[in-house]
């Protein structure tokens, strides 16, 4: 599983339509849709705060896989005070009172849970597109129709390595890439759209066009780039985390490589690249708008707490999947005053409680720094991004 989602890039962020490329804004697994403002939703609330665009909520922890990157550090067995049945729909009852938020469901394995299609068709019914964030090798012909009849929009599956050895090492289980080429298969027969997911590793970087190569043989209406973010297992393999000069190069590769595929492509775990989207078009002489760069254009790099969030199996809120703050529990306090009052959110959303660079950076906007990467790395979710080499020209 992943982002945001927490072990599984898919979950993650899921993020927003990449590039310049037209497409269907909504056909993206969490990405705004068309109108206006991202989503077509206001810029406030009622309350003041900034409406929810994305949740990514862990329905359950329990997962088949053992992923090296895993934040939830998710295994088979059952993990205990998962919400029931009735708690988990009084949670989706609140998600319109926050906006019109996309829902990612994610996990662990989000199919693990057996009533995972009653919760989709419940938040279906009230409106919310439903995406799903799976590993791929529970899919079968059967729950991938389910997932159609029920209202699932698209699925991400994360690809870590261009064949079975690399992708297998990655994920900790023989067998994880053909099970995951095979869950793509059914959802095509199914008539699911599917995204491919990528953690970026020192182990992978030289097979980035192969990863991409075969996305776009298996028919991906996007591929999604995730920077590791150290937490749960992944402090495990903290050597795989690239370095700020490597960060640095990647997203510019990142960028021209863009031109070259009409496919979405999106950054995610990866606010920087809204600066250096716009530091390469200005050299270029081009504007950012989104006839140009896409929904790349109207969203900015983390939007932990500002736009997003993570609820966890349990009911915890989490600004993300790889930041474990405590934001408050939905079984003690509702989601949406969580939302509008919790103390870090309001933190995230002020632009003075940003600590060094991060704070008088005139990319703040639109980037932000990874507060989860700030958090593992220097113990303070306020502190400057640590991957960053970008030295602002004022503060």
């Amino acid at each position: 599983m992943h982002p945001h989602g927490k072990s599984d890039p898919a979950a993650g962020h899921p993020g927003i339509q990449g590039g310049g490329h037209p497409g269907t804004m909504a056909g993206t697994l969490d990405g705004p849709r068309p109108g206006g403002h991202p989503g077509g939703m206001p810029k406030t609330l009622p309350n003041g705060a900034p409406p929810v665009r994305l949740i990514a909520w862990e329905i359950t922890r329990r997962c088949n896989l053992a992923c090296k990157h895993c934040r939830a550090e998710a295994h088979f067995e059952p993990y205990p005070g998962e919400l029931s049945n009735a708690q988990a729909k009084a949670l989706i009852d609140t998600f319109p009172e926050v906006g019109n938020p996309i829902v990612i469901f994610t996990g662990g394995e989000p199919l693990m849970r057996p009533d995972w299609d009653d919760l989709v068709a419940y938040a279906n019914a009230k409106g919310l597109r439903c995406v799903m964030a799976p590993n791929g090798t529970l899919i079968t012909a059967e729950n991938a129709r389910r997932m159609k009849e029920v209202g699932i929009q698209r699925c991400s599956i994360s690809i870590d390595g261009p064949d079975p050895e690399t992708h297998d090492d990655f994920r900790g289980e023989k067998g994880a890439f053909a099970g995951a080429l095979r869950g793509i298969q059914h959802l095509k027969e199914a008539g699911i759209e599917f995204q491919i997911n990528t953690t970026v590793t020192k182990s992978n970087l030289h097979n980035f066009r192969k990863i991409f190569e075969l996305a776009d043989s298996l028919g991906a209406s996007a591929w999604h780039i995730f920077l590791l973010v150290p937490t749960g297992r992944a402090t495990e393999i903290a050597a795989q985390v690239i370095t700020a000069e490597e960060y640095e190069q990647v997203l510019n590769w990142f960028y021209d490589f863009r031109k070259t595929t009409s496919m979405q492509l999106k950054a995610t775990c990866a606010p920087h690249y809204y600066r250096i989207m716009r530091q390469r078009a200005r050299q270029e002489g081009v504007s950012v708008t989104p006839d140009t760069f896409g929904l790349d254009a109207m969203t900015r790099g983390c939007l932990g707490g500002i736009g997003f969030c993570f609820i966890s199996h349990s009911g915890t809120v989490q600004p993300c999947g790889y930041l474990e703050l405590d934001c408050g529990n939905v079984l003690e306090t509702p989601f949406p005053k969580i939302w509008e009052k919790t103390p870090w959110f309001v933190k995230f959303r002020d632009q003075d409680a940003y600590q060094g660079k991060c704070g008088p950076c005139e990319y703040h906007k639109v980037c932000g720094g990874c507060r989860a990467r700030a958090y593992t790395m220097q113990q303070d979710p306020m502190s400057p991004e640590p991957l960053c080499t970008y030295q602002p020209r004022r503060g």
